[in-house]
């Protein structure tokens, strides 16, 4: 019976290992072509480990273009991503305390429709969110990408939370109660530190989400000035002239950091906001 226990974890892990480099290794290519002169990367496409490594596509790639450093792009990522996290988290948590705690007329109706959002694409709803934004003057600007998310049009986000204020216990409202809080007191002293594994989760999936966001950027974004990372990427691929690749993968492989860094730091309370949360919804 060891033996057979033995030998299954070993064909476990050999399988785990072997598709979790199969799905990695694509990343690695990427990274590792960064390395490479720009007119050897597809003719040595089938080589992982560059002949002679170069820094140079770093180099090129952070003059940016037209005089704009790609740091700039950076700094435009980062406003987008954070402004817009803080928006979905703060309000998310307040409509998921409403509808978790809260009883009033037509809340029934508010969660479904919330949970009808979810399984709307967001594809439908890119042609008449673009007329309406283009008749309240916000296209050019970065206003699409940020103001909406202070209004929690994320159902994820709420349905996330809700589940988490779900397990926490009533007696600890129904006691604040008795010391005299409102229900503002309730949420601000008691269920918004309980939740915090939750707003860790919704801070990285919002903050992912929307450093990655390309199409929105794409729609509203008209100034190079102005281009988040997501969308700056492209200007390296020119279908009418030469393209730098080299540039482009060097930039991709530096736009990735943020993110890793902040699952990497933050991993222990994402794990601990999507178990619970789970657990309890």
């Amino acid at each position: 019976m060891r033996a057979k226990r033995t030998i299954g974890k070993i064909i476990y892990h050999v399988l785990v290992c072997g598709f979790g480099l199969i799905m990695i290794y694509p990343l690695v290519w990427m990274v590792m072509s960064a390395f490479k002169p720009t007119n050897t990367i597809f003719t040595t496409a089938g080589q992982l480990i560059p002949e002679t490594f170069t820094v140079e596509n770093y180099i090129n790639g952070w003059k940016g273009f037209a005089g704009i450093s790609f740091g700039v792009f950076f700094r435009n990522s980062l406003f987008i991503s954070i402004v817009a996290t803080i928006g979905t988290v703060l309000v998310s948590s307040v409509v998921a305390y409403g509808l978790a705690r809260c009883k009033f007329r037509g809340r029934r109706i508010l969660f479904v429709a919330m949970l009808l959002s979810m399984m709307l694409p967001a594809q439908v709803l890119m042609i008449p969110q673009y007329l309406w934004y283009q008749k309240l003057g916000w296209v050019g600007s970065y206003k699409p990408l940020i103001i909406p998310y202070f209004f929690a049009i994320q159902g994820f986000f709420v349905y996330l939370m809700m589940n988490f204020i779900d397990g926490i216990p009533r007696e600890l409202d129904e006691a604040a109660k008795i010391d005299g809080c409102s229900y503002y007191g309730i949420f601000g002293r008691i269920i918004f530190p309980l939740i915090t594994p939750s707003l860790i989760t919704g801070c990285i999936f919002s903050f992912m989400w929307r450093w990655d966001d390309f199409l929105s950027a794409l729609l509203y974004i008209n100034e190079s000035a102005k281009y988040p990372v997501s969308l700056a990427l492209k200007l390296f691929s020119d279908p009418g002239s030469s393209s730098d690749y080299g540039a482009m993968f060097a930039m991709a492989s530096l736009s990735i950091l943020p993110a890793v860094i902040m699952f990497i730091c933050l991993q222990k309370y994402l794990v601990e906001g999507i178990s619970t949360s789970g657990l309890k919804g």
